[in-house]
């Protein structure tokens, strides 16, 4: 009678299958090889379920965070821009395009704060709800809790790094240009009353008053763009009338007063009705010289060879300070970690640690500008901005790695709830 052959420690039952567990060794059959061995190497990689989760709410939250924080800081810049309409008469179309040019300057400075207020509060809102401690107990270490947290910290790199490399200075650009073509062209828009306004370094025209019509009162205008002969004219009234080829002024019963001053000689010209063409007066290059602000990266790290010592400093550092600024989220987003995931979790609350984040957080921004500032006039200052930009980073590493630093209330790392 043939036998059919079985596992080791397996009996034969009737019909010949075999029985596991029934002998002297358990069995413990050979793990299956998988049919795609490249899926076990890329697990690592996936974003779990509770990654997307924690993901999904920081990166809400800091979305939240940085669009209340730039509206608020937009809209007090804005009102600067307001009377440029109300009172200069203004296009609107153009308040509100230099109002959208001003908003990336206030999201490059945000972004990194609005991250932080993001990791701090979900992550003090999962342990309020024990929602952090089933994590920890399911296994979950800190540096598997920070996963999301520095993908959230790769997504903003990437928006900063493209805030800085293009958007940055390409709106910065636009509104110098849109700004000084307005100083140049429209004047009457700059005039404010009972002020000296400043047209150009050598140029500085009053009026005591507008009404509704726009006419003006009081006119004074002094030009000294040639040193040797100033000029001043007084004007009882007058009116602004803007045309294709610039702006005009139309002035009623004044004078007109030159002195030379290399002979002392006044001369002076009454008139009923004089017509002055503000074009001639204003004191515009014919190509305006960028500014550090203005320029890209390419620009910034290789400027022009005609550049004097200042002007290539800043542009040398403002380069420098475009590439450090996306690091500092990595720092941001990794000093709430450090302080709310080591040692023991208390359901009762965590103020001291939210606190201690907030600490350091301020400590991080304020060292930050001051290095930053430092490096605007010495060179030897700027390894310094990559250095404190990423010292957070890696010392937050550290704690998360090694349990944290004892700070009297801070415990060793530990999955473990206090009793309630």
């Amino acid at each position: 009678m043939r036998q059919k052959r079985t596992a080791p420690g397996c009996l034969t039952g009737a019909g010949g299958e075999g029985v596991a567990g029934a002998g002297d060794e358990p069995y413990d059959p050979a793990p299956m090889t998988p049919l795609i061995p490249q899926l076990t190497s890329l697990d690592r990689f996936r974003l779990g379920s509770l990654d997307r989760y924690i993901l999904r709410q920081c990166l809400s939250v800091t979305l939240f965070v940085t669009a209340a924080l730039s509206a608020a800081v937009w809209l007090a810049q804005s009102l600067r821009l307001v009377d440029l309409i109300v009172n200069r008469g203004l296009a609107a179309e153009v308040f509100l395009y230099l109002a959208l040019l001003i908003l990336p300057r206030f999201i490059d400075i945000v972004l990194p704060i609005g991250a932080f207020i993001a990791v701090l509060f979900v992550f003090n809102k999962l342990t309020s709800e024990s929602e952090l401690i089933v994590m920890r107990a399911s296994g979950l270490s800190p540096l598997a809790l920070a996963k999301p947290v520095m993908i959230l910290a790769g997504i903003g790199f990437v928006g900063l790094m493209s805030l800085s490399a293009y958007f940055l200075p390409a709106s910065n650009r636009e509104f110098k240009d849109l700004q000084f073509e307005i100083r140049n062209r429209f004047v009457s828009s700059l005039l404010q009353e009972g002020t000296f306004t400043t047209i150009s370094d050598k140029l500085t025209i009053y009026i005591g008053s507008r009404n509704e019509r726009g006419e003006i009162s009081g006119v004074l205008i002094n030009d000294e763009r040639d040193p040797q002969q100033p000029v001043t004219i007084f004007a009882e009234r007058g009116a602004f009338a803007d045309t294709t080829e610039g702006s005009r002024i139309i002035l009623v019963n004044g004078n007109r007063q030159r002195y030379e001053r290399g002979s002392g000689k006044l001369s002076v010209l009454t008139f009923e009705r004089y017509t002055l063409d503000l074009a001639m007066l204003r004191d515009a290059p014919v190509v305006r010289f960028r500014e550090a602000q203005e320029r890209f990266l390419g620009e910034l790290f290789f400027p022009p060879g005609d550049l004097d010592a200042t002007n290539y400093r800043n542009f040398i550092v403002e380069g420098h300070q475009r590439l450090a600024v996306p690091l500092s989220i990595f720092s941001f987003v990794i000093i709430p970690l450090a302080c709310l995931l080591p040692g023991e979790f208390n359901r009762r609350g965590q103020l001291k640690r939210v606190l201690l984040a907030v600490v350091f957080a301020l400590v991080f921004q304020s060292t930050d500008l001051g290095i930053k500032n430092l490096a605007a006039s010495h060179y030897a200052a700027i390894p310094l901005m990559y250095v404190i930009d990423l010292l957070p980073l890696a010392l937050g590493f550290g704690m998360l790695l090694f349990g944290g630093i004892r700070f009297g209330f801070w415990r060793p790392a530990a999955a473990v709830a206090e009793p309630a």
